[in-house]
């Protein structure tokens, strides 16, 4: 809990910052804040939760929830630092931003670190309500508008779903409590909305990780919303998501009926499918990497089909898509910081132009396809090899076909950047996009060549 205290109490400075006139003092002492947290998340590592008494009803403590805690305080440090360039041309004070990004993060913790289904839906309330307004961030651009709206809607219907979910559960067992409804739902005898109230909690959470057949409004708010804003719905909200489904599932019941785990292969299937090939036809980079996104969810939805084992490799997958990602859309907000779209047409040259941001972001796009010697691969590799042995070849099959695929729409990028001549003139690349791409790509391909740095967390 007080890695979430520290957390709020980080974003409330944000906030007086402006007032005291700390503007140009923000991001940095925001960045050192974090890496403080950072270093709290890390020094809790391994307590039993028995021992945050005044909170263990609340917030579990645990390996799980340190690792995908630390990993969401990594990623907003680098969307914070990204930040300070992308606003400060912005009407709406920077306070503003980094603090929402702030609160984000504090409704992130708060969904892989919960043990009671009250601050889990505060979690997602939380984290839902930023994203809202950074996607309706910009009040003059209709797109920006649009996709604020889309998105509010859309995702206030699901958070309506999850919430009947969970008092259908409530209703079904007298509790809030995670523990205490695993236990019951261990025996026999409980009433029929209690399956009910499961099913409609992990189809809201289905929509937040935008997986089939629950994907529609990605597209859309990915390219409506601010390229910032859509870097963090891609990376931390998408990662935060899923972590917190795994976490769900798992803590209702240990193991899955034979039902569910079908209808898990049948979204999977779906998500990497129909997110790969309506990737091929795109022409705006936001929109292909939405569609990336919906097919990505398809891939970690496999980790649900084994339970007992999977924590450890769903944490090295979305890792090394965060990481992947947050690489990528540093080259992305800087090469259409002042374009009008984000066509692709817009990196014809890169190569030529910029050889670092080009080799950086084709190293994150071959991670995301899962090519060796980066992370994507080998996280892949894990998923697939579980898989087989959960007894899912046919599945395996249809997610090579699909990362073989994917490799059609990403080198369509790539391509672009190296046999195509540049049609605008070169500018200058403030420091922060090199050293955010940079570090965030060092660190895919470190996981690649170590992977037991990470997949030895959990275990």
């Amino acid at each position: 809990m007080q890695v979430v205290i520290t957390i709020v109490s980080l974003g409330v400075f944000c906030l007086l910052a402006e007032i005291f006139n700390l503007r140009k003092l923000l991001v940095p002492v925001t960045v050192i804040g974090l890496l403080a947290i950072l270093g709290i998340s890390l020094n809790l590592w391994g307590i039993d939760p028995s021992i945050d008494s005044n909170y263990v009803s609340m917030i579990a403590v645990d390996k799980f929830s340190n690792a995908f805690s630390s990993l969401f305080i990594l990623l907003t440090i680098f969307l914070v630092a990204l930040s300070g360039d992308f606003y400060k041309d912005h009407p709406t004070k920077i306070s503003d931003f980094i603090a929402i990004k702030i609160f984000l993060l504090a409704g992130a913790v708060a969904m892989v670190s919960f043990a009671n289904l009250s601050m889990f839906f505060l979690g997602i309330e939380v984290l839902s309500i930023s994203l809202y307004v950074l996607a309706a961030s910009r009040r003059l651009d209709i797109k920006s508008n649009e996709a604020g709206m889309k998105y509010f809607l859309m995702g206030s219907f699901a958070s309506g779903i999850i919430l009947f979910g969970i008092c259908l559960i409530y209703g079904a067992t007298g509790y809030f409590d995670l523990a205490e409804i695993k236990d019951l739902s261990q025996g026999a005898g409980l009433p029929i909305w209690f399956p009910i109230g499961i099913t409609l909690m992990i189809i809201g959470m289905l929509f937040k990780i935008a997986a089939a057949p629950f994907h529609f409004w990605a597209p859309d708010v990915y390219e409506g919303s601010p390229s910032m804003t859509t870097a963090t719905m891609s990376t931390l909200a998408k990662v935060v998501a899923m972590a917190a489904l795994y976490k769900l599932v798992i803590g209702m019941n240990s193991s899955l009926s034979t039902t569910f785990e079908m209808v898990i292969v049948v979204v999977s299937i779906l998500s990497m499918t129909i997110g790969n090939i309506m990737a091929l036809r795109q022409d705006n980079v936001k929109r292909m990497l939405a569609f990336s996104g919906i097919s990505h969810a398809g891939f970690m939805l496999m980790a649900l089909l084994s339970l007992t084992t999977a924590a450890s490799t769903l944490l090295y997958y979305t890792a090394a898509y965060a990481l992947a990602g947050i690489a990528s859309f540093a080259v992305i907000i800087y090469v259409t910081r002042n374009k009008d779209n984000e066509g692709i047409a817009n990196f014809n040259g890169l190569g030529k132009t910029n050889p670092l941001l080009a080799a950086i972001i084709t190293a994150s796009l071959l991670s995301m396809a899962g090519i060796p010697i980066f992370a994507g691969f080998f996280a892949k590799f894990m998923l697939f090899t579980q898989a087989i042995t959960a007894g899912y070849l046919f599945l395996v099959i249809v997610g090579v076909i699909n990362s073989i695929i994917s490799i059609g729409y990403y080198f369509k990028l790539i391509l672009a950047m190296y046999t195509k001549e540049a049609s605008d003139e070169v500018q200058a690349v403030p420091f922060v996009y090199y050293a955010v791409a940079v570090v965030a790509i060092l660190l895919n391909i470190i996981m690649g060549l170590y992977p037991s740095f990470v997949t030895n967390l959990l275990r």
